[in-house]
């Protein structure tokens, strides 16, 4: 009996398991309901011994989290896991006798770091309650991670009564969140209300600090952007929350001299090229990174470019 002809056999006396082709070559299996993990792994085994013969390169199985019982017959047969998020996990397995060229799984943590000015030329600054800088007395801007599917520009908006202006700077560092690299955006945005309040749960205080116009002697001679390095120490907290309302606490006015001379920041560059930038955001032509919206030629959906447009004419 030919190859083929003991495939359509074998197909025909054992169920296989139901999955969907992908754009390369490979499988993609989610199961819907529940099952025994023997009658699982009997499936699996005739499914995978028919994909081979079909030349399918790769299978990935999404298991939602009330199916864990498929786990671990799933790993017995040679799959790894690729990601998982709050309800499901993906386990992904090579098939193929070619090179695996599986991708890793995502490989950046994505942050933004909010510079709010208002006209009196005053920005934002808070405590946090919790993380690295509980207790320390570091006044920094405030940070937080963006979200599936939300654009940096809406993640800096989230919560803050304000207009996005541009991306200034953006720093990459390694090893920083469970040994993912973290990409940090810093934003600037304009305030449509000039009052602050804090959310306890995440910000111990908040306050206006007021901007220097003149140039600071503490910032001059230090690195630029494109010269930091690596800084774990830099990781945005998981979440920040404050709103444009009524209150404002703990009312403090400090110069950029002082912002700059807290210990933290003179020990950071990245915080302290920060501190420059936005000072010669201010004081000379430093064009930023604005959002254009475009849309994608694969799936029609919009999506947003960030370019310098002031001098794209020049282009």
């Amino acid at each position: 009996m030919s190859t083929s002809a003991s495939a359509l056999a074998i197909e025909k006396q054992v169920e296989l398991l139901t999955g969907v082709e992908d754009n390369y070559e490979g499988i993609i299996l989610e199961m819907e309901k529940y099952m025994d993990s023997d009658a699982f792994l009997s499936l699996l085994r005739a499914s995978l011994s028919q994909w081979k013969q079909q030349g399918k390169r790769a299978v990935w199985i999404k298991l939602p989290i009330e199916f864990v019982n498929l786990v671990e017959p799933t790993v017995k047969e040679g799959f790894k896991y690729h990601h998982a998020e709050t309800d499901y996990l993906m386990l992904v397995k090579w098939i193929s006798e070619s090179a695996n060229t599986i991708p890793n799984s995502a490989s950046h943590r994505v942050g933004i770091s909010a510079f709010v000015m208002n006209e009196k030329g005053e920005v934002l600054v808070v405590q946090e309650k919790s993380g690295k800088f509980k207790g320390t007395g570091v006044w920094k801007f405030p940070t937080g991670v963006v979200d599936d599917g939300e654009d940096i520009s809406e993640a800096a908006m989230r919560e803050i009564d304000t207009e996005f202006v541009e991306i200034l700077a953006f720093r990459q560092s390694h090893q920083s969140f469970f040994t993912k690299s973290d990409l940090l955006f810093m934003c600037m945005l304009r305030p449509l209300s000039f009052d602050i309040q804090k959310q306890d749960r995440e910000i111990e205080a908040a306050q206006k600090i007021p901007l220097s116009w003149r140039s600071s002697s503490n910032l001059r001679g230090l690195k630029t952007p494109s010269d930091v390095g690596d800084d774990s120490d830099c990781i945005p907290p998981r979440d920040w929350r404050y709103h444009s309302v009524l209150e404002v606490l703990a009312p403090k006015w400090m110069s950029l001299d002082d912002y700059a001379e807290q210990p933290f920041i003179q020990k950071h560059d990245s915080f302290r090229s920060v501190a420059k930038v936005c000072l010669t955001k201010l004081e000379k032509e430093y064009a930023g990174f604005s959002p254009v919206p475009t849309t994608t030629t694969a799936s029609g959906k919009t999506s947003y470019l960030y370019f310098n447009s002031r001098d794209v004419s020049k282009l």
